[in-house]
Formats: structure tokens, sequence, C-alpha cells
């Protein structure tokens, strides 16, 4: 079944399956995994993904950094729409992602992918949920993310204290002017058609102004106009106010090699590309 009728019918059925109910933030997420694979990659669908995320991907080189977390996504909507899952699917926040590729991986590639939950735990504005996803060649991991979703509902849990020494504003590399649109576009490649991305009426609907854009759009920017094809291995992304369409965003780099994006100085998202430590590929 091509990956862009999975994803709808994978939409189809978190709506139909989950209704705008409560958060449940006692229940433990699901232990549920999900695998699918191995894939075939669609070469149309990789390549339209590069360009309006603005990888200089190559047929034949390494996939984007981003791209497998993309692939998963239908997997990850069947595991959040299952009626045991404690957050309601729609309306949740995605607020940090980290990345690892141990190995390379290619569009010749027939990754097997596997989804599941590892936990949650309270938030100051709800409960976030961690969601992982691995990619792996004839059961080697060779690609793994691990998510938060926040499901916004009212908390007990005190936000954290303002941070005495915020992060300095270092000058702006580039600018880029995000179109009303963005939204529509990145769900038609990514499968992620959240309704907060899409239109400013659903927008509304959960206490966004405008239409945000996807916090996986804004990471796979800023990572293409960084990153050579296959350069980085490691990245964790903190996505840290919503960005809302159209607007005009800057691009900047701090001495230590983080990249934030921002409008003014309210910033949207912090990518850090140090690993803090190195750890093996895990083999099971």
């Amino acid at each position: 079944m091509p990956d862009a009728l999975t994803d709808l019918l994978a939409l189809a059925g978190a709506v139909a399956r989950t209704p705008f109910t409560r958060a449940r933030p006692d229940v433990p997420p699901p232990r549920t995994r999900i695998t699918r694979g191995p894939l075939r990659l669609d070469e149309d669908r990789l390549a339209a993904y590069a360009r309006l995320c603005g990888f200089r991907y190559g047929a034949g080189g390494p996939l984007p950094l981003t791209y497998p977390h993309v692939l998963g996504f239908p997997q990850a909507l069947q595991l959040m729409s299952r009626r045991e899952f404690p957050l309601p699917l729609l309306g949740l926040v995605h607020t940090w992602i980290t990345i690892t590729r141990h190995a390379p991986l290619t569009a010749a590639d027939r990754p097997a992918l596997t989804v599941y939950a590892r936990g949650s735990r309270p938030h100051h504005r709800g409960t976030e949920v961690t969601v992982v996803t691995e990619a792996r060649l004839a059961g080697r991991l060779v690609w793994e993310s691990a998510s938060g979703y926040l499901a916004r509902h009212a908390s007990t849990t005190e936000a954290p204290p303002r941070d005495a020494h915020p992060l300095p504003l270092p000058p702006p590399t580039a600018q880029w002017h995000l179109p009303r649109n963005l939204g529509r576009r990145y769900a038609a490649v990514s499968g992620d058609r959240n309704p907060i991305h899409l239109h400013p009426l659903t927008a509304r609907a959960f206490g966004f102004p405008r239409t945000v854009a996807h916090g996986m759009w804004t990471l796979a920017r800023c990572l293409a106009e960084r990153d050579a094809p296959g350069e980085l291995s490691y990245v964790r992304a903190e996505f840290r106010s919503p960005l809302l369409l159209p607007s005009t965003v800057a691009l900047a780099t701090d001495d230590s090699g983080r990249i934030q994006l921002r409008t003014g100085e309210r910033l949207h998202l912090i990518v850090d590309p140090n690993r803090p430590e190195v750890t093996s590929a895990r083999s099971s």
C-alpha cells in the first residue's frame, strides 16, 4: 500500500477511535510495539520531502537525518490512537526529540521500523509521553529517535523556574519567510495531518491563534541549512514555543554549535548536535 494512503487511513482510524476525550495522566501508555517492514522507500516522496525541507539530497546518498521519523509516523499514529493510550491524539504537541544515526541508511535499503511508548511524566502544562522509533536492517539497529508529546490539560506540576542565565542571542545567519500554507504542504510529504498545522480554524480549536508550523519541519529545515548530507549522526531538539504561520524567522548558531530558530528574541527551536555521551547501538 502506498505510504501516503497508509498515512490517510491511519489518520482516519485515529480520528474515528479518538474523539475529544480527557487525558488520563495516571494511566501508563500501552506496552505495545508496532513493527512493519522491510519497507520499500518511495523515491518521489523522499525527493519531495527533501525539496520542501531544503536538504541537498542526491539519489543513492544517505537519507536526511530526520526522514526515518517520517517513515515511522503511520505507526506512531496507530500507537497513539489505541484505546488504551492515555492521551487524546488530536492536539498533541511535539515538545522535544533526540535522533541518533548508528549506521548509514539510503533509499535502496529496506528498513524494518518499530514504534513504542517508553513512558510518561507529569508536565506543568499537562502530561508528556515518550514515543520511540527504531529502524533496523537485518536486525541491526541503524537509526533511532525518542520524542516527547504533550497533551495540555490542568496540572498541579509547577513550571520550572525561569533561567537566570538565558541563552545568548547570536546574530542571525539566515532568515526565512514561512508561508501560510506551509503546514498543509509539509503534511502532504510527511503524513502528519495534526489539525493544528492545517487551518486557522482547527488550530484555534486547540488554543492556537493561527496555524502552527510542524516542529519536525523546522528541525529538518535547520539541519538542511547546516548539515552536509550524512554529516550529523546525533541531534537533540527542543521545541520551545509555537511558530505561527505565516511568519518570518531567523536562524543563528551560538559558540557551542547549537542552532536557534527565533522571531526577534522569542525562541521557537533549539537544536543541539553535541552528543552527551557515546553509546553503542543496541542489537535487540
